[in-house]
């Protein structure tokens, strides 16, 4: 025997990925078939009962030459004990239960892995692996805290700065769906959304019972893409349409942890908004605005029938990417919360410890927070706003939604400003929000007369002292869900 041949004889078989979990159950199998003991097949093959049973028991990696052994002795081939599924039901509960006494779970709850002999019963094994099943689940949704939440959006949109809130990869995607419905470029129509529908194999159905806590329901199983039939008078049809498809078109997979669902919701949201408004189209419109100087968030939406905040934040992927023009963009609840955030123009916005902007106060001083005292809401607001970064001037509106008033706004340092329309307003705020007394404390009078007379019943938001929604779908109850398409599946 060369010495290539003695190497590859006396290999580890784990070491080619066989799982020795399984070839030690196997062993144990055919060995108990064929009516003999431990101590008879240590016999045949010459080694101590104590080295089989450490095989059989999947504690040791047996080398090439003794298999061979154990198989000659087995009167069976080598490829019979090599095969990767188990040979029953109860080879299969050990392996299982093996495998899960060396994971996470059993560690954390110091259980000490121990020999699993013929003694314990099946469902004994069954019921084990069934807690074990049943402690990840809730252990899977435990996990989105929502400090983990805030970190995940963090990570999220420091991807999205080092990017300039532009993904190629999405953007393509988007060219490929178009072109495969024939659209000719410019606004997309209800029928090609409906067309993208069909590309898919889906067919949509208006419903009235919706679940609760969803937009929309695919059922994948039927091809059936269900929504609400009662759609508010300010709602696109074709939004709801493309959201709801989009995971489809990107390939998503149930989310594994809060911060796969945020991105995947990221994701949708923006191929949604490229399928919108597409950049082959989109962009010479904009280089033509900026040439004229006159760049308008308000025409962008105008010229393809979407919402103000679609315009905006379809802006912001393409501003940077095309035109050299760096951007931030915020939406503001009418409380002063902010709900959504992105800038990769050295704006100062406010953070909390980890860096999380979402959930911060607006700053009283900001468009964002100003546009709310406007009577006018037909024209878009404009304002600069000197800040301890700079200046910046901004472009807000607001939009009502089913959680009350939003502001959504862009903004530009003040050089880029010569590019946009409102660049001549005379609207001027100054903002200090990194010194507490600019706008989170009240006014040293009014807080003189006030502060000891005063006991205002605050409205808690329902998000505070709940935990986090739970489930691979966050905010969803799955047994709503299931129930409606039970209910609607074709019979």
């Amino acid at each position: 025997m060369s010495p290539m041949q003695t190497a590859e004889s006396d290999r580890n078989v784990a070491d080619d990925g066989v799982d020795s979990l399984t070839i030690g159950r196997r062993i144990r199998q055919v060995r108990t078939e064929r009516g003999m003991t431990l101590d008879d097949l240590a016999a045949e093959v010459g080694r101590a009962p104590s080295q089989l049973s450490m095989i059989e028991n999947g504690r040791r990696e047996p080398k090439l030459t003794l298999l061979r052994a154990i198989a000659r002795a087995l009167g069976v081939a080598l490829d019979a004990l090599l095969e990767s599924g188990p040979l029953d039901e109860r080879a299969s509960l050990e392996i299982s239960l093996e495998r899960a006494m060396k994971g996470q779970t059993f560690q954390a709850l110091g259980i000490e892995p121990f020999r699993i002999g013929k003694g314990v019963p099946t469902e004994a094994l069954k019921a084990m692996l069934a807690l074990q099943g049943e402690i990840d689940r809730l252990r899977d949704e435990r996990a989105a805290t929502p400090e983990e939440a805030r970190r995940a959006n963090v990570d999220l949109r420091r991807l999205m700065r080092t990017q300039d809130n532009y993904f190629a990869e999405l953007e393509a995607k988007a060219r490929d769906i178009l072109a495969a419905v024939d659209h000719p470029g410019g606004p997309l129509t209800q029928r090609t959304a409906s067309d993208i529908a069909a590309h898919l194999g889906f067919t949509i159905h208006y419903v009235p019972d919706l679940p609760h806590t969803t937009r929309s329901v695919a059922d994948i199983r039927n091809g059936r893409l269900y929504l609400s039939s009662t759609l508010s008078a300010k709602g696109d049809p074709r939004t709801a349409v493309l959201q709801a498809l989009s995971s489809r078109m990107l390939g998503h997979a149930e989310p594994r942890s809060y911060a796969e669902f945020l991105r995947q919701r990221v994701e949708t949201n923006y191929l949604t908004g490229a399928l919108l408004i597409p950049e082959s189209h989109a962009v010479p419109f904009l280089r033509d605005a900026k040439k004229d100087r006159a760049i308008s968030i308000e025409d962008l939406r105008d010229a393809y029938s979407v919402s103000y905040e679609t315009a905006a934040h379809r802006f912001t992927n393409l501003a940077t990417q095309h035109l050299d023009i760096p951007v931030h963009f915020l939406k503001v609840h009418e409380s002063g919360t902010i709900t959504k955030a992105y800038e990769n123009d050295d704006v100062n916005f406010p953070t909390d410890r980890l860096g999380a902007i979402e959930g911060q106060m607006c700053c009283r001083r900001w468009t964002s927070r100003e546009v709310f005292d406007v009577d006018d809401r037909f024209n878009p607001y404009y304002q600069y706003t000197d800040t301890g970064n700079g200046t910046y001037w901004c472009t807000a509106r607001v939009e009502q939604s089913s959680e009350g008033a939003h502001s959504v706004s862009v903004g530009v340092r003040f050089d880029d400003t010569r590019w946009f329309l409102g660049r001549d307003t005379t609207n001027r705020g100054t903002s200090t929000h990194s010194v507490e007394a600019c706008c989170r404390r009240a006014p040293a009078d009014l807080e003189s007369v006030w502060r000891e007379h005063s006991w205002p019943n605050v409205r808690t938001p329902r998000t505070l002292l709940a935990t986090l929604p739970t489930g691979a779908f966050p905010g969803v109850d799955t047994t709503d869900v299931y129930e409606f398409l039970e209910a609607h599946a074709p019979r």
